[in-house]
């Protein structure tokens, strides 16, 4: 099936399932302290991929059969170390604090819009994924909601993620629910879910109040116990209920 029969044909219905899937649990899995926050070194395969290896295989898959009807699914993000995240983190507050003059809180809630906290990103763990299709040309930033909708130069891929994406594992992380809270919707954020539900359990155990208040970083000294405690439930935990 070709993307313009697909567009016409392909339901909208998103990801409601009617029994939800069963993903085998992987207690044996040790995951570290550093390896959950990002700043251990991990195996990763595929080059401008990097997924553990059994994401990697199974994206391939997916690849391949969205390349059959017509979408190239390219991949705009995907493993970021704690330090590449701190980076993006420290700009973007330099640039709401110093250029637009914004206060530093309001500068932080601002971030936590779409961007984690450094050591809480989801994208730490070869896991996630944020995708584009890359037949479209697109002008300025590709990661905008508006170019996933209807009309959109990603429409198209969206409906056939909808649609297929389930079957290889992946999942869309931050959902446009309206009553989920904390990240804002991210038609481009996919989870797979066979590894990553393991890893958000045992990320669940750590006490992230304590870590996290150990780290230095730019805009950290305004952190209080209060909001991080709400950045966990909401930013962390308020996602996709299948990802749980």
């Amino acid at each position: 099936m070709k993307r313009r029969t697909f567009i016409k044909t392909a339901s909208a219905s998103g990801l409601a399932c009617a029994i939800p899937p069963i993903f085998p649990t992987f207690n044996h899995l040790d995951y570290s302290t550093e390896e959950l926050m990002g700043k251990a070194n991990i195996e990763l395969f595929g080059e401008g991929i990097n997924l553990r290896e059994e994401a990697y295989e199974s994206f391939l898959e997916m690849k391949k059969a969205a390349y059959s009807d017509g979408f190239d699914i390219k991949i705009v993000s995907s493993y970021r170390d704690y330090y590449r995240q701190r980076s993006i983190w420290e700009r973007k507050y330099l640039r709401f604090t110093e250029e637009q003059g914004m206060a530093p809180l309001d500068a932080i809630d601002k971030i936590i819009e779409y961007s984690t906290i450094p050591g809480t990103s989801r994208h730490h763990w070869g896991t996630d994924i944020d995708i584009i299709d890359g037949h479209p040309k697109v002008n300025g930033d590709v990661l905008v909601p508006e170019k996933f909708g209807a009309d959109g130069p990603y429409e198209g891929l969206k409906l056939w993620m909808d649609e297929h994406s389930e079957k290889y594992g992946f999942y869309l992380t931050y959902t446009n629910n309206p009553r989920r809270r904390g990240f804002k919707y991210e038609p481009w954020h996919y989870s797979y879910a066979p590894i990553s539900i393991s890893m958000l359990t045992a990320y669940r155990k750590l006490n992230i109040l304590k870590l996290l208040q150990k780290e230095e970083f730019i805009g950290s000294e305004h952190f209080t116990t209060g909001f991080i405690k709400t950045y966990v439930q909401d930013n962390i935990l308020d996602i996709n209920p299948v990802l749980l």
